[in-house]
């Protein structure tokens, strides 16, 4: 059994639409659209990310569920939102530089290693594995500044009021600053630290981002092609003959059968890419947010210090602060995001004359 695109015909095959590469595509159409639907998935998914930045900051261990009470009920519905409007400010210029960067990297390597001699699969793993890379470093030069200036609003406690202790330890100001809203963050980073400040942990999101979109894109790419290569038939229907001939168009599955597996896929591709970086996103958030003070002075954490910090609040564990929220969102995250860039690259398609 083995996969094809709709060109080809044999009846022991999968016909899956032919895949769209960078010069088939409308650009402008292409980042317009992508911007609003992208912007839409970051809104959906934007309060997993203020838990997980919480949880990773915090010193103490608070479940998702006592966090998300705690929000809810002292600082409302907008406390999941803290930090939104810069995010997303940021969010549109980094996505298009991500999405840019993986669809030249994927087309441009995948068909220098098919012309080398190597094998469909290699190339496909090959090149997701490099677009990942190259995606992931462009969109960083955008994205740093923003997690430094929008992680900063997240993991800002709001009033809580009231006699609960409980409640208050939780929603503490996880940074010694406070802040009115994004523009003060910038002004405050850019006064303290100059314009250094505002890539703080940029050598850590590198090495945290970068593999894993590696490992997303090829564990991805693997997944896939495993779950059509073995259980196609089971998830297909027949084509059928064309015209009472003798041909058969083989096996064709329909859209909602692509996008289910398109989100399994996408799933195990995240637990795999979460579990694989967590320990190195946890030191970034903590890098980017959290400070010391020496000598009655405000100064960043050091690397070696977050490290020592997470040691004594326990050890590799502690690194895994957040892996549920993180994985969670993860998954929902790449779930909407491939079955919306399938979507978007399909609607951005130039029309054959």
């Amino acid at each position: 059994m083995s996969l094809t695109t709709v060109e080809d015909d044999s009846s022991s095959e999968i016909h899956l639409p032919a895949e769209i590469d960078w010069h088939m595509l409308d650009k402008s159409k292409f980042f317009f659209l992508g911007a609003a639907l992208f912007s839409g998935v970051s809104a959906a998914l934007y309060p997993m990310v203020v838990l997980k930045t919480r949880q990773q900051v915090s010193s103490s261990h608070y479940s998702c569920i006592n966090m998300s009470c705690a929000i809810m009920r002292y600082e409302g519905f907008r406390g999941f939102y803290k930090g939104f409007g810069t995010s997303l400010m940021g969010t549109i210029p980094a996505r298009a530089l991500y999405m840019t960067a993986l669809e030249v990297t994927k087309s441009n390597v995948g068909s220098a290693f098919v012309d080398l001699g190597f094998s469909v699969n290699t190339a496909t793993a090959v090149a997701s594995a490099a677009a990942g890379v190259t995606s992931a470093m462009s969109a960083q030069l955008v994205w740093t500044p923003i997690d430094v200036v929008s992680q900063r609003l997240m993991v800002q406690g709001g009033g809580c009021g009231g006699g609960n202790g409980g409640a208050k330890s939780i929603l503490a100001n996880l940074n010694s600053e406070n802040y009115r809203n994004g523009l003060d963050v910038f002004r405050k980073i850019f006064y303290n630290d100059g314009p250094r400040g505002f890539y703080r942990g940029f050598g850590i999101s590198i090495l945290t981002y970068a593999p894993s979109n590696a490992v997303w894109w090829t564990s991805y790419s693997m997944v896939h092609r495993f779950i059509w290569g073995n259980f196609g038939p089971c998830l297909c229907k027949s084509g059928g003959n064309l015209g009472g001939g003798d041909r058969c168009v083989g096996y064709r599955p329909d859209s909602k059968v692509m996008i289910g597996v398109q989100g399994l896929s996408a799933v195990v591709a995240s637990g795999v890419s979460a579990i694989v970086t967590m320990p190195f996103d946890t030191i970034k958030t903590r890098l980017q947010v959290l400070d010391t003070e020496e000598n009655g002075r405000r100064r960043p954490l050091t690397f070696a210090q977050t490290v020592r910090n997470l040691v004594n609040e326990g050890g590799l564990f502690a690194c895994y602060k957040g892996l549920g929220p993180r994985w969670v969102s993860m998954s929902m995250s790449a779930t909407t995001m491939i079955t919306t860039y399938e979507f978007l690259k399909r609607m951005s398609t130039k029309r054959q004359d």
